[in-house]
């Protein structure tokens, strides 16, 4: 194997790694910002009722989206960002 195969090989992990991280980081928190909002509308009496879980599901659902954002970002965008806006 040549020298500069192991390095386009060493640079596909490093990127596959870099969009891991950052798909990763964008999906957790957006769910923890969905449910934060959540838990400060509601308040601490709501978290045992069950709107506040509706409200938590939709958190998860919002992490959801952004998840099947960032695989289609790599698709079409940068191969190690889950952005779609150019350059990031």
């Amino acid at each position: 194997m040549s020298k500069d195969t192991l390095l386009s090989n060493e640079m596909t992990v490093k990127t596959a790694k870099t969009y891991a991280k950052d798909l990763a980081e964008r999906t957790i928190w957006t769910f923890l910002g969905a449910s934060g909002a959540v838990a400060l509308a509601g308040g601490p009496a709501d978290m045992l009722h069950l709107s506040f879980w509706e409200g938590a599901g939709t958190a998860g659902l919002a992490a959801a989206i952004t998840l099947l954002k960032g695989i289609v970002a790599r698709a079409v965008g940068q191969k190690n960002s889950a952005s779609t806006a150019p350059g990031v």
